[in-house]
């Protein structure tokens, strides 16, 4: 009989670009049928299952912590879940950035606020000596209540961030005009092992890098250096994940930085490489028989 294996997801991919589903027919081939169950499903019995494995739930950081309890109850049921509750516990919130810079891992430049000032933010402006900013929520994804703050930006646009962020925590980061010029780099690793990498370019006249938001996505060959800095890092990372993307950007002094270790539902871009989903199946396969 094959092991069964739940995929988290979400109630709709509607407008989403997915594509778990070539992992379906190599895991078939190592004894594994994937069931792809909803997040906010409150019928299914975890128990029955051999694996979760976290893969789209897209819309969990508008209830991060109705998210959490989901996740307790599924290591409650003695399942093997992966990433892991301590895993997802840790990268949930991007202060996991302020852990790895304490690893001497290269982090964009970053300022942390609980509380909006739009006098502090521009100081911050001043202080990197940038003509953009980025500013984001800490618990986020898909690039939700993220803003491209200029010199230019009208009043409306300021009032509708302070909206955002009067009782929410965020980050800003000063722009990096590498994304624009030369893409971000997502680099993949599957079971200790890196399997592919991928570069990420925004529509004319846009900052956001994700296919929802119309992004250009290419399979790309790592240099050396880069491959090495995505090592360090995920060297670097807790919990021993069963799979972690790590997203890159060039700065100025051409040394690659850190934008974020995507460890909870990150795209893997399987249609880009097409060994992935086989290094994909054969990672789960050898984390849970």
């Amino acid at each position: 009989m094959p092991n069964h294996c739940v995929f988290l997801t979400m109630d709709s991919l509607e407008g989403f670009v997915s594509d778990d589903s070539l992992t379906y027919q190599p895991l078939a081939e190592l004894g594994w049928q994937v069931h792809p169950v909803s997040w906010r499903s409150t019928n299914t019995d975890w128990s029955i299952y051999d694996a979760v494995i976290i893969r789209t739930p897209w819309d969990y950081q508008q209830a991060p912590q109705q998210f959490l309890r989901v996740l307790e109850d599924i290591t409650a049921c003695g399942v093997p879940l992966e990433n892991s509750l301590d895993l997802v516990r840790w990268n949930i919130d991007k202060t996991y950035l302020r852990d790895l810079e304490a690893r001497s891992i290269r982090v964009v430049s970053t300022q942390w606020s609980k509380a909006f000032q739009r006098e502090t933010i521009e100081s911050w402006w001043q202080d990197w000596n940038t003509p953009e900013l980025i500013i984001k929520p800490t618990v986020s994804a898909n690039a939700d209540d993220t803003f491209w703050l200029t010199h230019q930006t009208n009043e409306e646009v300021w009032e509708t961030v302070a909206q955002t962020f009067q009782q929410r925590s965020f980050m800003v980061q000063p722009f990096i005009p590498a994304i624009l010029e030369e893409g971000e780099y997502s680099l993949f690793f599957f079971g200790g092992s890196y399997s592919h990498t991928i570069v990420k370019i925004p529509k004319p006249n846009d900052f956001r890098v994700q296919e929802e938001h119309g992004g250009l996505i290419q399979a790309a060959k790592p240099s050396p250096e880069l491959l090495k800095t995505a090592q360090q890092i995920y060297e670097a990372v807790p919990y021993n994940p069963l799979y972690a993307r790590i997203d890159l950007v060039r700065l100025s002094n051409d040394e690659f930085a850190l934008m974020e270790v995507e460890l909870i539902e990150p795209s893997l871009y399987f249609r880009t490489d097409a060994k992935s989903p086989y290094r994909f199946a054969q990672a789960i396969h050898e984390r849970f028989s």
